[in-house]
């Protein structure tokens, strides 16, 4: 039963991701982050009842793919 437990857990962990992964994955600083939030410019993030913010990966990917241009 524990070895579903770390696998449920894994499964959700990797599905979601902190603050800290995000700004680790574009090199930005957590107030880089929070800026870009305020300005509605950065991923959609979800607010757990503890107050922590959570990024599904697929908004994150989503958002991402969101930002290329074309050249001109």
């Amino acid at each position: 039963m524990t070895a579903r437990r770390n696998a449920a857990g894994a499964s959700r962990s990797a599905r979601h991701l902190t603050i800290a992964d995000v700004c680790a994955d574009l090199g930005i600083s957590r107030s880089t982050f929070y800026d870009w939030r305020a300005k509605r410019k950065g991923p959609l993030s979800r607010k757990l009842p503890n107050g922590e913010l959570r990024i599904e990966r697929r908004d994150y990917e989503a958002w991402l793919e969101s930002l290329y241009e074309e050249a001109a």
